[in-house]
């Protein structure tokens, strides 16, 4: 005859821990999920009063009146080193894509969306750092941006 002898059940505070560990990584998976959902959706829009980047955590809206267009321009990343993002100091960096807040080569801060290097609408800001954002077109953005400031 064979005795059984159960072990005495542990205390809830185990379940709760598993939980908690449960939570926790289903949050940062839905983070990812959003990030990686965000670099492809990624976007600039435009109105009469402000600009407005949508895309992962780093979106933000702006008015037109904080930024410095006549300093302005086109970039091409590859051969502008002194401008090229050398660190980021809080954003997401995935292969092809970064965001977020970048520190560049000559010490500036910039606010980024890149995808592009190549093709890059840099426009410095009266807040302290500038945009740098990878669009399509950047000389049609920063034309755009003139026109809904009324430069």
């Amino acid at each position: 005859m064979n005795q059984v002898f159960p072990i005495t059940p542990a205390a809830s505070g185990a379940l709760w821990f598993l939980g908690t560990v449960g939570l926790v990584l289903a949050g940062v998976l839905g983070i990812l999920a959003y990030t990686a959902w965000s670099s492809r959706h990624a976007r600039v829009e435009i109105d009469t009063e402000r600009v407005r980047l949508v895309g992962d955590l780093w979106g933000r809206s702006l008015p037109l009146a904080s930024l410095d267009l006549a300093r302005a321009e086109v970039l091409d990343l590859r051969s502008d080193r002194a401008r090229a993002p050398r660190g980021r100091t809080f954003g997401t960096g995935l292969p092809g894509y970064a965001s977020g807040w970048l520190r560049l080569a000559n010490g500036e801060k910039a606010l980024a969306y890149l995808t592009d290097r190549s093709r890059v609408a840099y426009v410095p800001t009266t807040e302290g750092y500038a945009l740098m954002l990878s669009v399509e077109d950047p000389a049609r953005l920063l034309a755009a941006l003139g026109r809904a400031a009324g430069r």
